[in-house]
C-alpha cells in the first residue's frame, strides 16, 4: 500500500515517501512528541499475509532494535498499523552506497575510513550474536557528516538466542522466493552451498564491498545468477592493483583475507579488521606494506626502544573483560642483557620467576629474577631450557637443548630442584616440550616419533599426533585436558589454539592465524591464553572452551606467551626475529648481505652462482608470502608473486613455489623472465610443505606428497602435465640434492637415514658416514661426494663426505661475522665445485616482561 501525506501510523504522522525495497516501503515521518523526523518502514499488507516475511520483519526490528553503535541505524518504535507492521528508526540523510558507487571507485583513503566504520559496525553487532547475512552497498548509508550507518537486518540471525534456546524453526531462505539467503554477489561460499553462517560470512561480504570501493567493480558479478555463485565458489577478482595504481599491497592483503573460499582462513572478527585497517590509513604507499601483513616472524625493531615503551606503558592497551579507563595494563621489564630469552615460568610462590636465557653469545643458562630485583641469579644448569615448575616445585627443563627447526628446541627431559641442591636427572631424550600435572608427578611432554609429533599424558601414553608439530603443552588445573598449539605444517608457527582431553578427543578452538606461539591456561583456568597472529606482530588473545575468541592485548613489539600467576600477572616474551640472507658469489672474497625485508630464506641458486631465488615469509612478505629472485651483485630483488619459492630450474627460467594455505596449499610456476605464471595440480595427491628439485632437463621436478590415508612419498612431475608417477615406497620423504648427472637424488628413509635413490627407478643405496640428523646440502661436481651440514648451532658446520667409504673431512663452518643474537644457520645451498654458496640465519633478540592488569 501507498500510505499519502498527513497518515497517522500512532504517533507519527507521514510526510513523504523516501523508497521501496523488498521487505517494505520507506518514508519521512514527523513524530510531534519528540519533535523530530524519523523513517518509517512499512510492510505493505499484503505482504503481511505471508508468514516468512512477517516473520523476518519482526526479526528485523528484534535484531536492529537490541543494538546501539554509531555505525547502525538506530531503531526507535515498532509497531503496526491496519494489519501492516512498521519500524520507525533514525532519519538519515545522505545517499547508499549504491549510489555513491554509480560514480566508480572511491578513493583509497575515503574507502579506508568508510571500512573502519563497516567493520566497527559489524563487530558491534557481532559482540551481541547478530549476523547480518544481507551485507550490500545497498544495506549502507554513507550521511552527509561522513558517517556510514548499516541497514536492514532483516536477514539477521541472532546466534546467541539460537544456542541458548536450542532448535528453532528455521529462517525463511530467500529475499524472494527460489534464492538462496543473501544476495548474489556478496553472499558467502557457505551461503551459497547453504551451509550454516557465523561472522565471517559477513566479513566476506565485507571485503566483496571493500573491492567494489576501491576497483569500482563488483568481485564477482557475472552475466546469470548462476555464473555468479560457481564465481563465489571457485574464482577469485582480479588484482586491485590491476584497476588501481594506488591500493597498497598491505590493503589487498586485508581484502583478500577477506575473501578466502575457506571461513577457517579469513579474519575471525570484524575488530581485528577494523584494527588492521586503522592501521594502513594514517600510512601511505609501501610504507604501508611493509606495516602490514601477517608475519611468522617479526621485523627488527630496536629493542631499547620497544622496552622503553612496553615499560612506559605507552602501548600495550588490551581489549579486555572488565577492565575499564582506570585499571591500565602495565608492564614491567625483567631482563636487561642483549640476547635472546627462550622460555620462562613462575615458581611455586606464583612471583619468583626462572627463564631460561643466551645472553652476550654466551651458552643458554636457567636464571631465577626475583620480586621487586632487577637481578637475576644463574641456578647454575647452564645449555637447558625451562619447560614447567611442578606443584611440589620441581623443574622439568631440556638439557643440552638445541635449536632443531626454525621454531623448536629439542633436548633431553630432566627434572631438579627448583632450589639449585642437586644434579638434574635424566628421563626422556628427544622432547620439545613439557608440562607437569597438577600431582606434581606427571609429566605431558612433545617429541618426535618416526617422522609424527607425538603428545604423550603421561609419559608414554600418546594422546595426538600430527604430520605438523605441537607446541606449548599445558594441563589443565583438573588434570583432565591440555592446551596446545597444533601446527599444521612442520618448520612454519602458522597455527591455531586446541585442546584434547585424556581420551585423545581433540577440539580446535580458534580459527588459524598466521603465527601462533605460547600458551598457558588463564589464571582462573576458565580460558586459554595465547599469542598469535593474523596480520602484524603476535598479540595476547583469550579463547574459552566453547571457541569465542577475545583480544587481551596488543603492543608495537611481537609478544611470546610464557605463564599466568593466579593472580592475573603473566610472564611474556617480547622479541624481534629476523631471518637474514647472505651470500658469497663467485670470484668474491667476503659475503655480501642480501637479505631484502624480514625474513629471507633461499631455496636456489643458479648455476653461475649470479641469482638466487628466495622467499619473504614475515610481515613484509604478506599473508601468503611472497618469492623474489635477486642477483648476487645486489641489485634490487624482483618480486615473481605471491607464494613461498621452493625451486629454481637449472636454466634458470621458472621458479616453483607454494600458494600458501593452512588448508589447501597449491603450487603455481613464475617464468623469472617475460611470460605468465601456471598453476600446477596434482590429482589426487596432498601436497606436503617441503623440499622441491628441478631435474636437470628444468621440464620435470621431484615432490613429496600423499594420497588419502598413504604415507609420504616422492614423486615426479612434468611441467607440461600428465600424471604424478611415484618414484620411492611410502614414508620416504625429500627430495633432498639432486647429483651432477641427474640419475640419483637424496631422500630421506622412514628411519630417518639419508640414502640416494635412482630417478629412473630401483633400489636406493646407503651413504656411509650420514646419521639421522644430518643434512646433506648438495653434491660435488664429480658426484662422488656430497657437502654435509652437521647437527649444531649456532653455526653451519659443512664436512666435505666420500659417501662410499665414510671418510669426512672439514669444509667450512658458517657464521655471520656479526654473530650476537644468532641462534641457528640454515637453507645451506652450495654449489658443486664449493667456490660460491648461499644461507640463512635466524637472529633473536628478547627480554623478559612481567605484564599485570590483564581480565
Amino acid at each position: 500500500m501507498s500510505l499519502p501525506q498527513g497518515t497517522r501510523l500512532g504517533p507519527y504522522e507521514i510526510l513523504a515517501p523516501i523508497g521501496a525495497g523488498g521487505m517494505g516501503e520507506v518514508y519521512r515521518a514527523r513524530d510531534e512528541r519528540l519533535k523530530r523526523d524519523v523513517a518509517i518502514k512499512v510492510l505493505p499488507p499484503s505482504y503481511s499475509q505471508d508468514a516468512d516475511r512477517l516473520r523476518r520483519f519482526e526479526h528485523e526490528a528484534q535484531s536492529a532494535g537490541g543494538l546501539n553503535h554509531p555505525n547502525i541505524t538506530a531503531v526507535y518504535d515498532f509497531g503496526s498499523h491496519e494489519g501492516a507492521p512498521y519500524i520507525v528508526t533514525e532519519l538519515l540523510e545522505g545517499e547508499t552506497l549504491r549510489a555513491r558507487l554509480s560514480g566508480g571507485a572511491i578513493a583509497v583513503r575515503k574507502a579506508i575510513e568508510y571500512a573502519v566504520q563497516i567493520a566497527r559496525g559489524l563487530a558491534a553487532a557481532h559482540e551481541k550474536g547478530v549476523i547480518h547475512r544481507d551485507l550490500k552497498p545497498e544495506n549502507l548509508f554513507m550521511t552527509n557528516d561522513g558517517r556510514v550507518k548499516i541497514l536492514d537486518f532483516g536477514l539477521a540471525k541472532l546466534t546467541q538466542a539460537e544456542a541458548q534456546s536450542g532448535p528453532q524453526t528455521n529462517l525463511p531462505t530467500a529475499t524472494e522466493p527460489g534464492v538462496v539467503m543473501g544476495t548474489l554477489g556478496y553472499m558467502s561460499p557457505e551461503q551459497v552451498k547453504g551451509k550454516p553462517a557465523d561472522q565471517r560470512s559477513d566479513l566476506f561480504s565485507f571485503g566483496a564491498i571493500l573491492y567494489e570501493m576501491l576497483s569500482g567493480v563488483r568481485a564477482f558479478h557475472r552475466d546469470s545468477a548462476a555464473e555468479t555463485m560457481s564465481a563465489i565458489l571457485r574464482e577469485e577478482p582480479p588484482d586491485l592493483s590491476a584497476t588501481n595504481k594506488s591500493v597498497q599491497p598491505g590493503l589487498e592483503r586485508i581484502v583478500r583475507h577477506c575473501l578466502e573460499k575457506n571461513p577457517e582462513e579469513r579474519f575471525y572478527s570484524a575488530r581485528d579488521v577494523a584494527f588492521d585497517l586503522e592501521a594502513l590509513s594514517g600510512l601511505s604507499g609501501t610504507t604501508a606494506a611493509a606495516s602490514v601483513g601477517p608475519s611468522p616472524r617479526r621485523r627488527l625493531l630496536p629493542m631499547l626502544v620497544v622496552a622503553a615503551i612496553l615499560a612506559s606503558l605507552a602501548i600495550g592497551y588490551g581489549i579486555g573483560r572488565g577492565r575499564g579507563a582506570t585499571t591500565p595494563l602495565a608492564f614491567r621489564q625483567l631482563t636487561f642483557r642483549r640476547g635472546t630469552v627462550w622460555s620462562a615460568r613462575f615458581g611455586v610462590d606464583g612471583k619468583t620467576a626462572f627463564y631460561s636465557a643466551s645472553w652476550d653469545g654466551a651458552p643458554t643458562e636457567i636464571y631465577v629474577s626475583a620480586p621487586g630485583s632487577p637481578e637475576s641469579r644463574p641456578l647454575g644448569i647452564s645449555g637447558a631450557d625451562v619447560l614447567a615448575v611442578s606443584s611440589a616445585g620441581d623443574l622439568a627443563m631440556a638439557l643440552e637443548s638445541r635449536v632443531s627447526t626454525e621454531f623448536a628446541r629439542t633436548g633431553t627431559l630432566a627434572r631438579a630442584s627448583a632450589t639449585g641442591g642437586g644434579a638434574p636427572r635424566q628421563i626422556l631424550e628427544g622432547v620439545e616440550s613439557a608440562d607437569w600435572a597438577p600431582n606434581g608427578q606427571d609429566l605431558a611432554v612433545v617429541r618426535n616419533v618416526g617422522g609424527q609429533a607425538r603428545l604423550e599424558y603421561p609419559i608414554g601414553k600418546p594422546i595426538y599426533e600430527t604430520r605438523g608439530w605441537i607446541s606449548s603443552p599445558r594441563i589443565s588445573r583438573d588434570g583432565g585436558r591440555i592446551a596446545f598449539i597444533d601446527h599444521p605444517n612442520a618448520g612454519d608457527d602458522g597455527g591455531f589454539a586446541a585442546v584434547v582431553d585424556r581420551a585423545g578427543k581433540k577440539t580446535r578452538l580458534s580459527a588459524p592465524f598466521g603465527s601462533a606461539q605460547g600458551l598457558a591456561w588463564s589464571p582462573d583456568g576458565s580460558e586459554i591464553w595465547f599469542t598469535a597472529a593474523e596480520v602484524g606482530n603476535r598479540s595476547l588473545y583469550a579463547v574459552s572452551l566453547s571457541g569465542k575468541l577475545r583480544l587481551l592485548a596488543r603492543v608495537t613489539g611481537s609478544l611470546t606467551m610464557q605463564d599466568a600467576a593466579r593472580d592475573g600477572r603473566v610472564l611474556l616474551i617480547d622479541e624481534t626475529r629476523r631471518l637474514g640472507l647472505s651470500v658469497l658469489s663467485p670470484g668474491a672474497a667476503k659475503e655480501r648481505e642480501l637479505s631484502w625485508l624480514d625474513w629471507s630464506r633461499p631455496v636456489g641458486l643458479s648455476r653461475d652462482g649470479k641469482t638466487t631465488l628466495f622467499y619473504e615469509s614475515g610481515e613484509g612478505g604478506g599473508a601468503g608470502y611472497s618469492t623474489y629472485v635477486r642477483d648476487t651483485d645486489g641489485s634490487p630483488a624482483v618480486r615473481l608473486g605471491e607464494g613461498q619459492a621452493l625451486a629454481l630450474s637449472p636454466d634458470g627460467k621458472w621458479a616453483v613455489a607454494l600458494l600458501h594455505k593452512l588448508t589447501d596449499a597449491h603450487l603455481v610456476l613464475y617464468p623469472t623472465g617475460a611470460g605468465q605464471p601456471r598453476r600446477l595440480t596434482l590429482p589426487g595427491l596432498h601436497f606436503n610443505l617441503g623440499a622441491t628439485r628441478f631435474l636437470q632437463d628444468s621440464r620435470h621436478f621431484l615432490i613429496t606428497a600423499n594420497e588419502e590415508g598413504r604415507g609420504d612419498r616422492v614423486y615426479l612431475l612434468d611441467l607440461d602435465g600428465g600424471k604424478p608417477r611415484a618414484i620411492t615406497p611410502e614414508n620416504f620423504r625429500g627430495p633432498g640434492p639432486i647429483s651432477s648427472d641427474g640419475k640419483r637424488f637424496l631422500v630421506r628413509a622412514p628411519d630417518g637415514k639419508p640414502v640416494a635413490y635412482p630417478i629412473e627407478g630401483g633400489e636406493p643405496t646407503a651413504l656411509a658416514g650420514l646419521e639421522a640428523g644430518d643434512l646433506p646440502v648438495g653434491w660435488t661436481a664429480d658426484d662422488r661426494g656430497l657437502f654435509v651440514q652437521r647437527s649444531g648451532a649456532p653455526a653451519a658446520k659443512i664436512e666435505r663426505l666420500d659417501p662410499a667409504t665414510g671418510r669426512a673431512e672439514p669444509w667450512r663452518e658458517i657464521l655471520p661475522s656479526d654473530a650476537t643474537g644468532v641462534v641457528r644457520v640454515s637453507s645451506v645451498l652450495v654449489s658443486p665445485d664449493g667456490t660460491f654458496y648461499a644461507y640463512a640465519y635466524s637472529r633473536v633478540l628478547s627480554n623478559l616482561f612481567l605484564a599485570e592488569g590483564l581480565k
